[in-house]
């Protein structure tokens, strides 16, 4: 069997950027099985071997809390931007008028504003009205992520036969039925990709939820990690371990949709 050059090389290449992708990943994981003392002194060695980290780290993140605090936020804010972003570019993509068009340029544009430049005014205006919990950081996070998810469930629902729409209303299905059970499966696809984005995006979040969240029992697992950092003194054994923790939910949630990201990926490359 004769293997043909170019895909010896593409395959060379695809081995190399998969080492290359996962090498920081086992550095982190072999860091936080380490004694202080032997941090980043051998990073491809298993020298002054611990899991005493792990159960140190669970402890001061307070894990379960933290984990609780950043999946209620998560979930919440993905769910609230996957429904409304999904509604409102079914009817921006099905409605042909000009003031769909400018709103849905305008959706575009804001993805153009920094959130930096935004954010001081917007924590000071939930913070007047007293409305500073994990509540108005869902609304905040849905608001900032809408532009985006927006713009890409419109152009996933511009590939959607109008024809599916008529049929269903013909059989009898109102407008909103029709698009939760016919048209929204049909782009289940963008739905992983809206979904993956915004999570990974929101969990590993630590800016904003530093600026809205200031009560004991409710900081995210960004939040806490910060506390394994102090002015003297740096924790890194323990804030790697804790990393950890804090990666492997973005990981199963990446794995879950997997094929939705890559056939989303494949239908715009079409397309």
């Amino acid at each position: 069997m004769k293997i043909r050059p170019t895909k010896f090389l593409i395959t060379l290449f695809a081995l190399i950027a998969g080492v290359v992708w996962i090498y920081p990943f086992v550095i982190i994981v072999l860091n936080s099985v380490k004694t202080k003392n032997g941090i980043f002194a051998n990073p491809i060695g298993f020298n002054s071997f611990t899991t005493k980290n792990y159960y140190q780290a669970f402890q001061q993140l307070d894990f379960i809390h933290s984990f609780w605090n950043s999946l209620i936020i998560t979930v919440g804010s993905v769910f609230l931007i996957t429904i409304f972003s999904s509604m409102a570019a079914y009817a921006l993509a099905r409605t042909n008028s000009r003031l769909n068009s400018s709103i849905y340029y305008l959706c575009a544009g804001t993805m153009l504003i920094p959130f930096q430049s935004i954010m001081i005014p917007l924590v000071s205006i939930f913070g007047k009205i007293d409305f500073l919990d994990r509540t108005s950081l869902i609304l905040m996070n849905t608001g900032l992520a809408l532009s985006l998810s927006v713009v890409l469930f419109y152009g996933a629902f511009l590939g959607v036969p109008r024809s599916i729409d008529e049929a269903a209303i013909l059989d009898g299905a109102s407008t909103i039925k029709a698009f939760f059970m016919i048209i929204l499966p049909n782009v289940k696809s963008m739905t992983g990709t809206v979904i993956i984005l915004n999570a990974m995006k929101i969990w590993n979040d630590y800016l904003l939820p530093s600026l809205v969240i200031n009560k004991d029992g409710m900081y995210t697992l960004p939040l806490k990690m910060y506390y394994f950092f102090g002015e003297t003194n740096s924790q890194w054994q323990l804030a790697l371990a804790g990393l950890v923790f804090a990666i492997i939910p973005v990981i199963i949630l990446f794995v879950l949709l997997q094929k939705q990201i890559m056939q989303s990926a494949i239908e715009g490359a079409v397309k």
